[in-house]
């Protein structure tokens, strides 16, 4: 029982929690209606729910036991009970929150609507009540009820809001890496590829390249964290880098931000080749992580040829064994030397004087060791075809000087 006086004089009877509950009752359609209409202006998609939900009726109702039960307990009392279906409540306003999300409005704009709310139900409460003639302690207490029970809603609604945002963080980053997935694998339909941007709101690029970094390097990790959003995150197959879409000056933009990553930069291919751009991509970061390879990053497009001589190590070294077989049975130093020169020369395209500067020596040493070659190797050493092997065998990359950075991702 409220138990608070009606008027002056002990003689005047008191006004039960019955009593005041049913005067709520009667004013909760008015009040709800007074609601929609101060929303209908600047709020009218919150009107618009106001008129469309049942969910507000219950809301009312279980406005109305909170007010009276915060009013009996007092206001200072902390004790509290269970209303039938106030969570089930909490969890519609979560939905708010996370529908507000999914709409792209801002999270304010809808705790400001219900502070208007809650204005207009004080009003309704308070005037009530004061027809009622309670008492100053119990109208405070309805008053804090009012704005705690408002406060409560706001809540659920905000902690939805948070919680829809970061679920949609969650799977739009999920998004974008299965997007890299399917754009690594070469088997994904343009069809799934186009589907999948479109989930996640990917500007399917006409080109695009990789990059790759060591996944246990920290401040290559620090930096992929700070690509813009046009750039999908590469989690694939041990690998760990982006996919960024090739324009105007990104090579510029790359080399600025990727500086100190020990990174590798594919080369751009139409999206529908990422995935042999890829694995050129992957021999080069072992190459560079050889010392084969120069520049930081590495742009792969610089040192083609070196990745095709390079891709098997093994290969190559079996073709130079092959190459340089008539040499076999001289003695270490002799043969050293031999080579030394062949690959000067071959390099010089036989140019005596500046073989001599090379290797430090007189020229007519020069015209001695290439005198002996010839020997060795006869009419090898005039045959275009076998000079081509000598010199795939022999001069790659010694002493590459990278060419200049021009534009595009990966180089076009």
């Amino acid at each position: 029982m409220l138990g608070m006086a009606v008027a002056a004089g002990d003689s005047a009877p008191d006004v039960d929690r019955d009593q005041l509950e049913r005067a709520l009752d009667a004013q909760l359609p008015k009040l709800l209606a007074e609601v929609r209409d101060l929303l209908v202006d600047d709020w009218p998609d919150y009107a618009a729910f106001l008129d469309e939900s049942d969910s507000l009726n219950e809301a009312g109702e279980l406005f109305i036991h909170r007010l009276l039960q915060m009013a009996s307990r007092g206001l200072s009392s902390e004790e509290r009970e269970d209303i039938p279906g106030e969570q089930t409540l909490r969890v519609v306003f979560e939905q708010v929150g996370r529908y507000q999300w999914r709409l792209g409005n801002d999270l304010t704009r809808l705790l400001t609507a219900y502070q208007v709310g809650a204005r207009a139900a004080w009003r309704h409460v308070s005037q009530t009540a004061l027809g009622l003639g309670v008492d100053p302690d119990v109208l405070a207490a309805l008053a804090e009820a009012v704005f705690v029970f408002v406060n409560q809603l706001s809540s659920a609604s905000a902690h939805g809001y948070v919680l829809e945002q970061s679920d949609d963080a969650t799977a739009r980053e999920r998004g974008r890496e299965q997007l890299a997935d399917l754009l690594l694998s070469g088997r994904a339909s343009t069809q799934a590829v186009r589907a999948a941007a479109a989930r996640i709101q990917w500007a399917l690029p006409e080109r695009c390249a990789v990059v790759l970094v060591d996944p246990d390097d920290h401040a290559a990790r620090h930096v992929l964290a700070h690509l813009d959003s046009s750039c999908l995150p590469i989690r694939h197959d041990g690998l760990y880098g982006a996919i960024v879409p090739d324009r105007p000056n990104r090579r510029a933009q790359l080399a600025r931000l990727l500086h100190g990553a020990n990174a590798v930069v594919g080369y751009a291919v139409h999206c529908d080749h990422l995935a042999s751009s890829v694995k050129v991509a992957v021999i080069a970061a072992r190459l560079r992580a050889d010392g084969v390879l120069p520049g930081d990053p590495v742009f792969v497009d610089e040192f083609l040829d070196t990745v095709i001589v390079y891709r098997d190590e093994r290969l190559i070294g079996a073709l130079r064994s092959q190459l340089l077989r008539p040499l076999d049975g001289l003695p270490e130093k002799s043969r050293e030397r031999l080579v030394e020169t062949l690959t000067s020369w071959l390099r010089n395209m036989g140019d005596r004087r500046t073989i001599a500067e090379e290797l430090h020596v007189h020229p007519q040493t020069v015209r001695y060791r290439v005198g002996q070659l010839r020997d060795h190797f006869g009419a090898q050493l005039d045959d275009p075809r076998a000079r081509a092997r000598l010199f795939l065998a022999l001069v790659w990359p010694l002493d590459r000087t990278p060419p200049a950075s021009g534009c595009g991702a990966g180089g076009s």
